[in-house]
């Protein structure tokens, strides 16, 4: 994390190409100036009052109309440009679902519009000697992301459309959803701000912030109606032991088998005794072997023992894809890309996988570039309900980017020194030892640094059964903190784990002055160890001490990441509630 993505970028008047100028205005600017043209009316009594308002002859919605409707959005321009593309529309939304949908819809048409806009701009920039590597690898990754919130927003239309394909279990989907196509726009304005391109990089980091007002409002507006009757009806809930109609009987058959009893589509070995050699030909070769029998079902890679110099991106596209070594140690798999050689955060990585159902197991993922190289991601995880078990993950500044949708790690190590767990997804960890190692000169070890940029998203870290401490080459005058916020909604919270002496009294850090302090949400409860004592803790108002028993459940397996609908079909172990 290089920048404070919670800081206004700076604006400037950046000299661009006609083309781009015209696919800028085309897709993004022209809407949001018509939205601000229009003088709100003063708010009439409630936001749905004059939903089936109709529109005038000359085809522009009534503005009290507009404004009453958006009253209570959380971003209201955003929210007017919606309705204002209402042209042939005779009326207004009738109930929140209408407007839930609309929103969704809407926004899917922006990320499309921007995706199209960043591939534009990704060739431009490839196309001028003048620019450098680092502002066309950073609109990648937003090419990246956008296509990622595609899949995220495709999934909740699908389920607007009844398609049976994609059946909704519960409420907590169209949350993680849309969480993470927001979560996936500031990544992007991440990534162009590591640039210091702003010349360059300042026209997409506008489209992303203003993408991620669409998305805010469709999750805001979901949160707030979620349980009214309009959203409840038509919708099939699954029971907890219940597999869906659409997975098919050798599917279900797979899903009910341990993890031992899957066989391996590809074996990777160094010395040639398996199918490949790399672990980036065995990804490669899995997905077109898949693809040419029309894809679906568990992708098993074997990875033996031996070391892998290796950088490996699994695609949103790609899912459901398991790689399981030889134990910790044993395989390891070694990049090192960092942020002082070039590399944005989100690149970094040695593995990333995006595709949902990601399985790793038993392997070492490792970012060798040192404690002085900065930002350098050992492994990092968009993917929907994925798990990582008896796996290590080792780097020092943000080793583990936990990036965005519902993850579990158990009986797994993670070794860092800054921020080496940060990210916005909603993750548990369980039965993990976490460890902050020897750090440069004069530096202090922060464990997590949680990103929720949204009040209505699911996410945070939850970190239950765990040991947290230092490894024994730590310095003893080196202090370590169990998190600091990220952005303004960090959330973190520390259950029933050990906290040796290297926790700082104070056990919690700022991360800029006041930024954030009264309203993250940190607690812990019933932790042991010589670090467990509240009694010195933060005086913060978002620091909410030591949680009730009541209060902790919501951040268990099962409260938090809806792991028991869909953990026991990946055979791993887990507690569902707290322990005890």
């Amino acid at each position: 994390m290089a920048t404070f993505s919670h800081a206004n970028p700076n604006n400037k008047r950046n000299s661009i190409s006609l083309p781009i100028f015209f696919i800028i205005n085309i897709f993004f600017l022209a809407p949001l100036a018509q939205a601000y043209s229009k003088n709100d009316a003063k708010p009439s009594q409630s936001h749905f009052s004059k939903f089936s308002a109709s529109v005038n002859p000359d085809n522009n919605i009534d503005q009290p109309s507009i404004s009453s409707t958006c009253k209570n959005i959380p971003h209201k321009a955003a929210c007017k440009s919606l309705l204002m593309s209402l042209k042939t529309t005779t009326t207004l939304p009738k109930n929140p679902k209408e407007l839930f949908d609309l929103s969704v819809q809407y926004s899917f048409k922006k990320v499309r519009s921007a995706l199209e806009l960043a591939s534009t701009l990704g060739l431009s920039y490839q196309s001028k000697e003048q620019k450098t590597r680092l502002a066309s690898d950073a609109m990648n990754d937003c090419i990246e992301l956008l296509e990622d919130s595609l899949d995220q927003l495709s999934n909740i239309n699908s389920n607007n459309n009844n398609d049976n394909n994609n059946p909704i279990k519960s409420h907590s989907d169209i949350q993680t959803w849309l969480s993470a196509a927001l979560t996936n726009q500031e990544t992007c304005i991440q990534s162009l701000q590591e640039t210091n391109k702003k010349v360059e990089t300042g026209i997409m980091v506008s489209t992303a912030r203003n993408l991620s007002h669409y998305i805010s409002n469709s999750l805001a507006i979901f949160v707030s109606n979620h349980n009214t009757e309009d959203f409840i009806n038509g919708r099939k809930l699954l029971s907890e032991d219940e597999f869906p109609s659409w997975v098919s009987p050798s599917e279900r058959k797979l899903l009910e088998a341990s993890i031992g009893e899957i066989e391996a589509h590809a074996v990777v070995a160094k010395d040639g005794s398996g199918t490949h050699e790399t672990l980036a030909e065995a990804i490669d070769g899995v997905a077109r072997s898949l693809a040419g029998n029309g894809g679906g079902g568990r992708n098993v890679i074997y990875v033996k023992a031996g070391t892998y110099q290796e950088n490996i991106n699994i695609p949103t596209n790609q899912k459901n894809v398991m790689l399981v070594g030889d134990g910790k140690g044993k395989t390891v798999i070694v990049g090192s890309r960092n942020a002082d050689n070039g590399w944005s955060t989100f690149q970094s990585a040695t593995v990333a996988a995006m595709g949902d159902g990601f399985i790793a197991k038993d392997i070492t993922f490792v970012n060798s570039a040192g404690p002085s190289k900065h930002q350098a991601v050992a492994l990092r995880v968009g993917s929907d309900r994925s798990v990582i078990f008896r796996c290590s993950v080792e780097g020092y500044q943000d080793s583990l980017y936990t990036h965005s949708k519902r993850q579990f790690y158990r009986e797994t190590d993670i070794y860092g020194t800054i921020d080496f767990i940060f990210g916005n997804s909603a993750v548990v960890f369980q039965n993990c030892n976490i460890f902050a190692r020897k750090a440069s000169s004069g530096s202090k070890n922060y464990v997590t640094a949680q990103g929720r940029t949204d009040p209505n998203q699911n996410t945070g870290i939850s970190i239950h059964n765990c040991k947290i401490g230092s490894t024994s080459d730590a310095s003893s005058s080196q202090v370590t903190y169990l998190g600091r916020p990220w952005q303004k909604f960090s959330r973190t919270v520390i259950m029933q784990s050990f906290l040796d002496n290297s926790i700082n009294p104070s056990g919690w850090s700022p991360w800029s002055g006041n930024f954030a302090l009264n309203t993250l949400f940190y607690a812990e409860y019933m932790n042991s160890g010589p670090g467990a004592s509240t009694s010195g803790r933060v005086k913060w108002a978002g620091y909410r001490g030591i949680l009730t028993a009541a209060a902790a459940q919501a951040f268990t397996v099962g409260g938090f990441i809806d792991g028991n609908m869909w953990l026991p079909s990946t055979g791993v172990s887990f507690d569902s509630g707290l322990i005890g």
